[in-house]
């Protein structure tokens, strides 16, 4: 179950969604106006962006939950959720061995999508955790000569099939077992 231990932070089996978080400094006499500041974060539900809002701004500023406030949280959809597009996702790691930064570009239907690629690209290519990947900044890339990455752009070129080669065609009658091997070169 989700939050067991107390160092596990990884999302639940769940979608990624992403909020626009907007909070600030308590008001107080020395500032009644506090600046506000605005994240947008990767997170399952609303609970855990809450919580990756206030670990960056603690990060970022000297301001905690103690002496802070959320002002407004919102749920940010895609426009074109139907249109595959391609994004560039730069994000901030740590491994065994130290921080790194990285870009990495993912053919995609939304943000989302892209960054779910992301957290299980960095999973299997690079053993990183959800708590230690910060997502600094997602870009859809608009313009096909903007694309960096080979395995990307080879996907770019003009009238690209898929060919799917030794297709054994459906005989009728077929029975269930058969007593020697299919042959799918014809």
């Amino acid at each position: 179950m989700y939050g067991t231990q107390a160092n596990q932070t990884f999302p639940p089996t769940g979608r990624l969604q992403e909020y626009q978080v907007i909070g600030r400094h308590l008001p107080s006499d020395a500032n009644p106006t506090p600046k506000l500041y605005r994240m947008r974060i990767f997170a399952p539900n609303d609970v855990v962006a809450k919580s990756r809002f206030w670990y960056f701004l603690a990060k970022l500023r000297k301001i905690k939950k103690a002496n802070g406030e959320i002002v407004s949280l919102n749920k940010i959809h895609e426009k074109k959720p139907q249109k595959v597009k391609i994004f560039g996702v730069w994000i901030r790691y740590d491994s065994r061995s130290g921080t790194h930064n990285m870009y990495k570009e993912y053919r995609e239907m939304s943000r989302c999508d892209a960054v779910h690629a992301l957290y299980q690209d960095m999973a299997s290519r690079h053993r990183a955790r959800f708590r230690t990947i910060h997502i600094l900044k997602v870009v859809e890339v608009e313009r096909t000569d903007a694309v960096r990455r080979p395995h990307i752009k080879q996907l770019l070129t003009k009238d690209l099939k898929f060919p799917l080669p030794h297709r054994n065609p459906p005989r009728a009658n077929k029975k269930v077992f058969a007593a020697q091997r299919p042959a799918t070169f014809y």
